[in-house]
């Protein structure tokens, strides 16, 4: 039998102190979509003024409500925001984020989707930006989503 001998650098030595407290956060469920158009450009929303994190270019998308299927939150999420219809055979996996900030821990899924109905339009007050995914770390974007950029692009 082979084992696994790791390095003693970075998550090796973590396993080796004691395990960190867990911290008292309430969990957050959101889903998000990377909408991708026939030019392989990614939706990009900024986060409306008056909002948390003003400002920020973000993956459309919003809050899971409970007893809720993430495809059928993205669904309806993309219908209020953008006023585009989708259906969760139109969505793919494609990446995931679990992220601590201060005040809760989000946990979100990204799909990808090509096929949708309708123009996307800006319900919200957001702004909109079609993105060539590679150009994407030249906005900011709140820290849950940075990961979800190169996710993508390993995808794509």
């Amino acid at each position: 039998m082979v084992r696994f001998a790791p390095k003693k650098t970075g998550c090796a030595e973590a396993l080796e102190s004691a395990p960190p407290a867990t911290p008292a956060l309430k969990v957050v469920h959101v889903v998000a979509a990377a909408l991708i158009d026939s030019d392989g450009r990614v939706l990009l929303a900024q986060r409306p003024e008056g909002k948390k994190m003003a400002g920020l270019w973000e993956f459309p998308g919003g809050k899971v409500d409970a007893g809720e299927i993430p495809e059928y939150a993205l669904m309806r999420e993309l219908r209020e925001e953008l006023g585009i219809e989708t259906r969760p055979c139109c969505f793919a996996p494609a990446g995931f984020a679990s992220h601590s900030y201060e005040e809760f821990h989000l946990l979100m899924p990204l799909f990808s989707c090509r096929i949708w109905q309708g123009a996307p339009q800006p319900r919200e007050g957001q702004a909109l930006k079609w993105v060539f995914p590679e150009d994407m770390y030249g906005y900011p974007m709140p820290p849950a989503d940075i990961p979800l950029v190169a996710q993508l692009l390993e995808l794509l």
